[in-house]
């Protein structure tokens, strides 16, 4: 019987001396036999599963990281942030990491410009770090990363966009508060000449993401969040590649020319303004 194979399998796993590691790996040998007893798999679909994670392997770098991409598009990575998510709720809603989150944001002071090579339309983004009760959080951190004007990142373009592109780690000020100017991002497309690219034609998916800015808040004695904020009016907000649009996080970039706004930020009139408050939940 095709079970007497399972249930040996998972007996194999019972001296681990991790418990944790030993249910991990019980579910996981429990649900790919059945996968396979579901589908009929055959040893040319095995195969071909094998080569295709063989070449996510391979597509890996220092600066992409394939296996992340599979998560993105597979709906995992947002599935784990649903499950592991925010508990008040007030707090704002995390969502996925991305797979460019590859190198370390420099350090820069409040009001500095992360767009380092002008590629799009200019704009400030401001806001506060507060705790749940609404309490301002001075000395929170904010690490920020985005595409330029185009849809790429610095990592993508090594020798068109200097390190450090649309990259910043900023520190809340006494109120909480933090601002930053950059190009208001683009929709752009995830990487697709990998395995995960060709796992999108296949399945006839559009490998877009909507316009937006990562974000990673922490505070001493509360839990970090991992979000984004998204451009209103994007296209593709109701079809992101990786699944990761969540309507609290949806802003508008609104066009200004507040003067009091532009001496403030060094900008030229007009511009783009959005505002966003991070609130963290107590760790």
């Amino acid at each position: 019987m095709t079970t007497d194979v399972t249930d040996e399998a998972i007996q194999s796993l019972h001296a681990a001396a991790d418990p944790r590691l030993r249910d991990l790996l019980t579910a996981l040998v429990r649900h790919l036999h059945d996968f396979a007893r579901e589908t009929r798999l055959t040893q040319q679909e095995w195969e071909a599963a094998i080569r295709f994670l063989t070449a996510t392997g391979q597509t890996c770098t220092d600066t992409r990281q394939e296996f992340i991409l599979l998560s993105d598009v597979l709906g995992l990575s947002m599935l784990l942030e649903t499950l592991h998510g925010r508990h008040t709720p007030d707090a704002t809603e995390s969502t996925v990491l991305g797979p460019f989150h590859m190198t370390k944001s420099p350090a820069r002071p409040l009001g500095a410009n992360i767009d380092l090579v002008g590629a799009g339309e200019p704009c400030l983004v401001s806001g506060r770090v507060l705790a749940a009760d609404g309490t301002p959080l001075p000395g929170a951190t904010l690490d920020v990363w985005q595409a330029d004007g185009n849809g790429f990142y610095d990592v993508q373009q090594p020798d068109v966009q200097p390190p450090g592109n649309g990259r910043g780690l900023f520190t809340t000020d006494s109120e909480g508060r933090f601002r930053f100017r950059t190009c208001v991002p683009s929709s752009y497309p995830i990487p697709t000449d990998g395995p995960v690219g060709d796992l999108l034609r296949a399945t006839g998916r559009h490998p877009y993401r909507p316009a937006h800015i990562h974000f990673i808040a922490a505070a001493p004695d509360h839990t970090p969040v991992t979000t984004h904020i998204f451009v209103a009016g994007d296209k593709y907000l109701d079809s992101d590649a990786v699944f990761a649009v969540k309507q609290s996080l949806v802003r508008d970039f609104t066009p200004t020319d507040d003067p009091s706004l532009a001496e403030e930020s060094g900008l030229p009139n007009p511009f783009r303004h959005a505002h966003i408050d991070l609130v963290l939940e107590r760790a």
